[in-house]
C-alpha cells in the first residue's frame, strides 16, 4: 500500500525456485468463469496426490462445484473459504489459491469429520488405519504432517483437536478455520466435489520432503491480568470479567470507553492464557449488543487471561520465517494465518511489509477464524508447514 512506512525489509521478487517443483501453486480470480481451468494450467499436468484451495467467499460455489470434476479428474480436492487469501504475491483478497502435492513425493489419505456426531473413538480408529495405510504404501518416506480445515463458525474446534490428538500420535497437526471475510455469516468446507457446513476434512500426508510443522506470534504478555467471572462456554461468550460487565472492565483496563471497542481493538489488544508452560491467544472475536464478549475459541468460568502486548509484526515475522531456513531454505510454506493479523497489519500500516515477506518467504495459504496446532485451537497465531526440498525423490 502507498504511503506506508515498510521500507525498512526490502523484499525479493522471487519465491524459491524450488517451490513449484515440490508444491506448485497457482491463483485467479474468484468472480472469473474460468478460475479453474486457469488454476488447473497453473499448476501444471502434475500427477498430483492432492490439491488444496482456498476459496474467497466472493467465489461461486455451485459453479466450482460443477467445475471441479473437469478441472482436476481424479485428483483428491480439498479447501475452505477464506477471510482472505496468502498467494504466491503475498496476502490477496477476492481470489482462489491452488497448492498441489505432486505424487512423486506426496501421498494423501483425507477424512471428512461430521461436527454434528463427532465420535472420539471412531475417529481415532479411522486415523490409525488411515496412517497404517500410508506408511505400507511408502515405508521408505519418513516425514508425516496432518492438516485440518474446520468450518469457522461451528464453534466445535476445540472438541475436535482434542479428539484427533490419541489418534495421530506422534503425526504433527497443523489448520485453520475457514473464514467469510469479516462478516462471520457463514463458512465451508470443501471435499468430494461439494462445500459443506458443520464440516472438517483432515489430510494425513506422508512424504519424501523434510517437514517441519511451526506455529508463530508476535504477542508478549504483560502484567495486567483478569479473571472470567461469568461465561457461556459452549458460545464462547463471556458475560463478566473480574465481576463486571465484560465490555466495561475490558475496556477499562485498556483505559478507554466500551464504544470505543472494535475489531482493530481486540487485534491490537489481545489476551492470552497460560497452559504448559507457554501463553496462548484466546482473541475475542467481537462485542455483544449487551456488552458480552464473543471469542474466537474455548473460554470458561475461573480462567485467567493476560493482557498482551503486540511487537512490530513484519519484524517478527521475517526473524520467525528465517529461523525455518537453519540447515536449509524451505522450497515452500503451506500456513493458516488469522484474521486478525491481518487486521493489525492494515491498520498499523504494516500490511505491505507483511505481505512482501509471505512472498519473499514462499508462503501460501489463507486467512482463518482460529488456527489448529496439534491438540489445540488458537487465535491470532500463523500455524504452518516448511516443506524442504527431498534429498531423494521416490
Amino acid at each position: 500500500m502507498p504511503g506506508e512506512k515498510d521500507q525498512m525489509i526490502a523484499p525479493e521478487n522471487l519465491a524459491p525456485a524450488e517451490a513449484v517443483m515440490v508444491m506448485p501453486r497457482a491463483h485467479a480470480g474468484a468472480r472469473d468463469p474460468e478460475a479453474l481451468a486457469r488454476l488447473a494450467r497453473d499448476l501444471g499436468p502434475g500427477p498430483f496426490a492432492a490439491v488444496i484451495l482456498f476459496v474467497s467467499p466472493e467465489a461461486d460455489r455451485a459453479a466450482l462445484e460443477a467445475g471441479l470434476p473437469g478441472a482436476f479428474p481424479g485428483v483428491t480436492v480439498i479447501g475452505c473459504t477464506t477471510a482472505g487469501e496468502i498467494s504466491p504475491e503475498g496476502y490477496s483478497e477476492g481470489e482462489i489459491v491452488a497448492v498441489a502435492l505432486p505424487r512423486s513425493t506426496f501421498a494423501v489419505d483425507c477424512l471428512g469429520i461430521d461436527l454434528g456426531v463427532l465420535d472420539g473413538q471412531e475417529l481415532i480408529g479411522r486415523l490409525i488405519r488411515a496412517r497404517a495405510g500410508l506408511a505400507r504404501l511408502h515405508p521408505g518416506w519418513e516425514d508425516e504432517f496432518a492438516f485440518v480445515l474446520v468450518d469457522g463458525l461451528s464453534i466445535r474446534e476445540d472438541e475436535l483437536t482434542a479428539a484427533l490428538g490419541p489418534g495421530l500420535g506422534p503425526v504433527p497437526l497443523f489448520g485453520g478455520s475457514a473464514g467469510d471475510g469479516t462478516r462471520f455469516e457463514e463458512t465451508f468446507v470443501l471435499q468430494d466435489g461439494q462445500f459443506r457446513q458443520g464440516w472438517a476434512v483432515l489430510m494425513l500426508v506422508r512424504t519424501a520432503c523434510k517437514v517441519k510443522v511451526f506455529s508463530l506470534n508476535h504477542l508478549t504478555p504483560t502484567n495486567r491480568r483478569m479473571v472470567v467471572t461469568g461465561a457461556d462456554p459452549a458460545r464462547r461468550v463471556v458475560h463478566q470479567i473480574n465481576a463486571e460487565p465484560a465490555a466495561q472492565e475490558y475496556a477499562r483496563l485498556l483505559g478507554k470507553d466500551p464504544g470505543q471497542l472494535t475489531t482493530f481493538t481486540f487485534a491490537a489488544h489481545p489476551v492470552v492464557v497460560r497452559i504448559g508452560g507457554s501463553h496462548h491467544v484466546r482473541a475475542i472475536q467481537q462485542m455483544a449488543p449487551n456488552g458480552d464478549l464473543v471469542f474466537f475459541s474455548a473460554i470458561d468460568e475461573g480462567l485467567v487471561l493476560t493482557l498482551a502486548e503486540p511487537q512490530d509484526m513484519a519484524v517478527h515475522l521475517d526473524r520467525a520465517l528465517s529461523d525455518l531456513s537453519e540447515g536449509g531454505r524451505p522450497a515452500a510454506i503451506l500456513a493458516c494465518d488469522c484474521i486478525l493479523r491481518r487486521i493489525e497489519a492494515m491498520e498499523k500500516q504494516r500490511f505491505g511489509a507483511v505481505s512482501a515477506l509471505l512472498k519473499r518467504h514462499g508462503v501460501v495459504g489463507f486467512s482463518t477464524y482460529g488456527e489448529q496446532l496439534n491438540s489445540m485451537h488458537v487465535n491470532q497465531t500463523m500455524t504452518g508447514v516448511a516443506i524442504y526440498p527431498p534429498k531423494v525423490a521416490g
